[in-house]
Protein backbone atom coordinates (compact mmCIF):
# COMPACT_ATOMS: atom_id res chain seq x y z
CA UNK A 1 0.00 0.00 0.00
CA UNK A 2 2.92 2.37 0.85
CA UNK A 3 6.07 2.48 -0.81
CA UNK A 4 9.29 4.46 0.50
CA UNK A 5 12.15 4.94 -1.99
CA UNK A 6 15.62 6.31 -0.83
CA UNK A 7 18.26 7.82 -2.71
CA UNK A 8 20.98 10.13 -2.49
CA UNK A 9 23.58 6.87 -0.48
CA UNK A 10 27.04 6.63 -2.08
CA UNK A 11 30.77 6.77 -1.37
CA UNK A 12 31.92 9.98 0.22
CA UNK A 13 35.10 11.13 2.05
CA UNK A 14 35.02 11.67 5.62
CA UNK A 15 35.01 15.23 6.37
CA UNK A 16 32.41 15.06 3.49
CA UNK A 17 27.98 15.33 3.08
CA UNK A 18 25.36 13.10 1.58
CA UNK A 19 22.13 14.19 1.60
CA UNK A 20 19.55 10.94 1.63
CA UNK A 21 15.98 11.65 0.39
CA UNK A 22 13.32 9.60 0.76
CA UNK A 23 9.74 9.63 -0.81
CA UNK A 24 7.14 7.98 0.15
CA UNK A 25 3.87 7.25 -2.25
CA UNK A 26 0.69 5.06 -2.17
CA UNK A 27 -2.53 4.95 -0.24
CA UNK A 28 -1.22 8.00 2.07
CA UNK A 29 -3.49 10.57 3.91
CA UNK A 30 -0.54 11.77 5.85
CA UNK A 31 2.59 11.02 7.55
CA UNK A 32 2.74 11.12 11.24
CA UNK A 33 6.26 10.46 11.60
CA UNK A 34 8.99 9.85 9.68
CA UNK A 35 12.62 8.54 10.40
CA UNK A 36 15.88 7.36 9.51
CA UNK A 37 17.88 4.44 10.75
CA UNK A 38 21.13 2.43 9.16
CA UNK A 39 23.00 -0.85 10.24
CA UNK A 40 26.39 -1.56 10.01
CA UNK A 41 28.04 -4.89 8.95
CA UNK A 42 27.49 -7.00 12.13
CA UNK A 43 25.62 -4.71 14.11
CA UNK A 44 22.10 -3.68 15.03
CA UNK A 45 20.04 -1.44 13.27
CA UNK A 46 20.03 2.03 15.01
CA UNK A 47 17.96 4.94 15.35
CA UNK A 48 19.34 7.77 13.21
CA UNK A 49 16.92 10.56 13.30
CA UNK A 50 13.15 10.86 13.00
CA UNK A 51 10.65 13.79 12.48
CA UNK A 52 7.17 14.17 13.46
CA UNK A 53 4.06 15.60 11.68
CA UNK A 54 5.12 18.58 14.45
CA UNK A 55 7.86 18.84 13.38
CA UNK A 56 9.65 17.44 16.73
CA UNK A 57 12.96 15.60 15.76
CA UNK A 58 14.79 13.30 18.04
CA UNK A 59 18.24 12.36 16.88
CA UNK A 60 21.28 9.59 17.85
CA UNK A 61 23.67 11.20 20.15
CA UNK A 62 26.21 9.99 17.81
CA UNK A 63 25.29 12.29 15.27
CA UNK A 64 23.60 15.44 16.95
CA UNK A 65 25.65 18.53 15.24
CA UNK A 66 26.25 16.90 12.35
CA UNK A 67 22.71 15.66 10.95
CA UNK A 68 19.59 17.22 10.43
CA UNK A 69 16.51 15.52 9.52
CA UNK A 70 13.83 17.68 7.64
CA UNK A 71 10.54 17.29 5.64
CA UNK A 72 8.11 18.30 2.93
CA UNK A 73 4.57 17.05 3.73
CA UNK A 74 3.60 18.32 0.48
CA UNK A 75 5.80 15.95 -0.79
CA UNK A 76 5.81 13.37 1.32
CA UNK A 77 9.30 13.40 1.49
CA UNK A 78 12.28 13.14 4.03
CA UNK A 79 15.70 14.57 3.81
CA UNK A 80 18.92 13.42 5.63
CA UNK A 81 21.52 16.22 5.69
CA UNK A 82 24.66 14.44 6.64
CA UNK A 83 27.66 16.62 7.21
CA UNK A 84 31.50 15.88 8.74
CA UNK A 85 30.67 12.66 8.06
CA UNK A 86 33.12 9.58 9.79
CA UNK A 87 33.93 5.89 9.00
CA UNK A 88 31.41 5.08 11.53
CA UNK A 89 29.01 6.68 9.52
CA UNK A 90 29.23 3.66 7.00
CA UNK A 91 26.49 1.63 7.04
CA UNK A 92 22.87 0.53 5.38
CA UNK A 93 20.38 3.70 5.34
CA UNK A 94 16.93 2.91 5.63
CA UNK A 95 13.98 5.09 5.71
CA UNK A 96 10.91 4.54 8.07
CA UNK A 97 7.29 6.14 7.32
CA UNK A 98 4.51 6.07 10.09
CA UNK A 99 1.45 6.96 7.87
CA UNK A 100 -2.11 7.59 8.08
CA UNK A 101 -3.57 5.27 5.08
CA UNK A 102 -6.53 7.04 3.02
CA UNK A 103 -9.85 5.83 4.42
CA UNK A 104 -8.59 5.03 8.33
CA UNK A 105 -8.65 7.06 10.92
CA UNK A 106 -5.57 8.67 12.15
CA UNK A 107 -5.25 6.81 15.00
CA UNK A 108 -4.36 3.47 13.01
CA UNK A 109 -1.12 5.09 11.46
CA UNK A 110 0.83 3.39 14.55
CA UNK A 111 -0.12 -0.24 13.25
CA UNK A 112 1.01 1.07 9.25
CA UNK A 113 4.77 1.38 9.78
CA UNK A 114 7.02 0.86 6.13
CA UNK A 115 10.75 0.80 5.27
CA UNK A 116 12.44 1.48 2.02
CA UNK A 117 15.09 -0.66 0.61
CA UNK A 118 17.59 0.54 1.90
CA UNK A 119 20.45 2.86 0.62
CA UNK A 120 24.43 2.33 0.83
CA UNK A 121 26.55 4.87 2.56
CA UNK A 122 30.26 4.65 2.52
CA UNK A 123 32.53 7.02 4.17
CA UNK A 124 36.22 6.23 3.17
CA UNK A 125 39.32 7.85 2.00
Amino acid sequence: QVQLVESGGGLVQPGGSLRLSCAASGSIFSINAMGWYRQAPGKQRELVATITSRGSTNYAGSVKGRFTISRDNAKNTVYLQMNSLKAEDTAVYYCNAEVTLVGEPWYRARDNNYWGQGTQVTVSS
